[in-house]
């Protein structure tokens, strides 16, 4: 059964900057593809970010050059640095792991950016 420990969300002034964590277990982290959704109020989940097993990364339009992926598979976690954040960013991000027989999903921790 895979399990995740998300962190990190919270509170933040526009301009600001947050950075999430999710660590996972119950799944072979090495090989998996990593990924941030997010929800926001009345929208469909979108994907926000993604991070292969190899390390290439892809991005939404809408955070590029402002939001980071990054993969730390000694410690089977994934982190979304969230920088320049924007009331538009408001959501509750989701951790996803992905492989050829799972494709599980976190329990969500919520952003708010707002002055």
């Amino acid at each position: 059964q895979v399990q995740f420990v998300e962190s990190g969300g919270g509170l933040m002034q526009p301009g600001g900057s947050l950075r999430l964590s999710c660590a996972a277990s119950g799944i072979m982290f090495r090989f998996a593809v990593m990924a941030w959704y997010r929800q926001a109020p009345g929208k469909e989940r979108e994907l926000v970010a993604s991070i292969s097993s190899g390390g290439g990364t892809n991005y939404v339009d809408a955070v590029k050059g402002r939001f980071t992926i990054s993969r730390d598979n000694a410690k089977n976690t994934v982190y979304l640095q969230m920088n320049s954040l924007t009331p538009e960013d408001t959501a509750v991000y989701y951790c996803n792991a992905r492989t050829a027989t799972v494709n599980a999903w976190g329990q969500g921790t919520q952003v708010t950016v707002s002055s």
